[in-house]
């Protein structure tokens, strides 16, 4: 007896094979992208360079930056409107302006300032960043007064000075970019799992097969499926956005139209991924893991929701333009914290509403398959 419901269980996992890849290989696949997904060093942090000077001292300066291995010279700007928009658009996380006069004055024994424009849109990294560019400055005037000291045989008086001015989040409050953040995760999270799970029940009780011989498209089938759930997920959405702004105090710097578009587009991607995620299981337990596989975990690993992209393995940073949350991430901190327009954000958008046209077109060829 036990022998036979031994042996009717492995049948029925045979009969799921998306249930038992999952149950198999998900540990292996956490442990892979958990190991390379998540870092909290910080290397390699886009640079933009404002240099006013153009001397043979300040390019130094700028090798010693380059050169730590912390940085890496992306952008050279010519006015401050540059310095702007270098941070505006994800260029630089950080802009190195250099004052006119800089190699002069150290000459002359002065004590001289540049100036660090950090995006404080992660506040963490930010703050390591700012470190990592105030020992580099250290240590370069360090060298630098003992430079001046073996060929003046006495202690050089010119000392260089870093002034750090973080952007669009002065305070570093890490509230100001996990609240923006989580419009991503949470409305990836419920709205797949929901209409994947729905439709999903239907070929449980096979009710389904009613959809497949009435005069219904496959395409409108999917439409009419996606439409309550999207309701749904935009109410979610919008008590999101009256918690962050109410009760956290969250500052909204941007259009709360553009916001609103914005997340419309997105709110269409996630229940398009329910709906084709519906397409691959058959049982509603398959439904719900692949959900988690497939939204849930990468939203939160791949989105630069809790760890910026910037500090994970090249590979990995290509990886994450295939998850749209990455996309909105985007959209909702540049809105909340930046002010960002529409020139700004075009791209991002652009991406979610070819996401979600792709994603009915494939749900619906596979719904029209199996009706054939």
């Amino acid at each position: 007896m036990l022998a036979a419901l031994v042996r009717k269980e492995f049948a029925e996992l045979g009969r799921d094979p998306v249930t038992l890849a999952v149950a198999v290989f998900l540990p292996l696949v956490m442990l892979f992208i958990f190991g390379y997904g998540i870092s909290l060093d910080v290397e390699d942090t886009p640079l933009a360079v404002y240099d006013q000077d153009r001397s043979q001292e300040s390019a130094r300066l700028v090798e010693a930056f380059t050169a730590s291995g912390y940085f890496v010279r992306r952008a050279d700007v010519g006015s401050p409107q540059g310095a702007g928009r270098a941070l505006d658009r994800g260029e630089a996380a950080v802009v190195l302006v250099i004052p006119p006069g800089f190699s002069r004055r150290l000459a002359a024994g002065e004590t001289v300032a540049v100036q660090a424009l950090i995006d404080g849109s992660f506040s963490a990294t930010a703050l390591i960043v700012a470190n990592y560019a105030a020992a580099i400055v250290g240590r370069y005037s360090g060298r630098l007064a003992e430079l001046r000291a073996a060929q003046a045989g006495l202690a050089a008086p010119a000392r260089l000075e870093l002034v750090t001015r973080v952007w669009y989040n002065a305070p570093m409050r890490s509230v100001n970019y996990i609240v923006p953040g989580l419009f991503a995760v949470l409305l990836m999270a419920f709205p797949p799992m929901l209409t994947a799970l729905s439709i999903v029940r239907e070929k449980e009780r096979g009710t389904i097969e009613q959809i497949y011989v009435s005069p219904l498209t496959p395409a409108l089938f999917i439409v009419g499926k996606i439409l309550p759930y999207a309701a749904i997920a935009f109410v979610e959405m919008l008590l999101i956005l009256a918690a962050a702004t109410l009760w956290f105090d969250i500052p909204f710097r941007g259009s709360l139209g553009l916001l609103l578009a914005a997340a419309s587009l997105y709110v269409f991607v996630t229940v398009g991924l329910g709906v084709f995620i519906s397409t691959l299981v058959r049982t509603q337990v398959a439904a719900v893991f692949l959900s988690f596989v497939v939204t849930l975990m990468p939203s939160f690993l791949f989105s630069g929701f809790l760890f910026p992209i910037l500090t994970m393995p090249y590979i990995l940073q290509l990886y994450t333009y295939f998850f749209p949350a990455r996309y909105f991430n985007d959209v909702s901190r540049d809105l909340f914290l930046k002010g960002a327009g529409v020139e700004y954000l075009a791209g991002n958008l652009l991406l979610l509403a070819l996401y979600a046209a792709a994603l009915v077109a494939v749900a619906s060829l596979r719904l029209r398959k199996k009706v054939a």
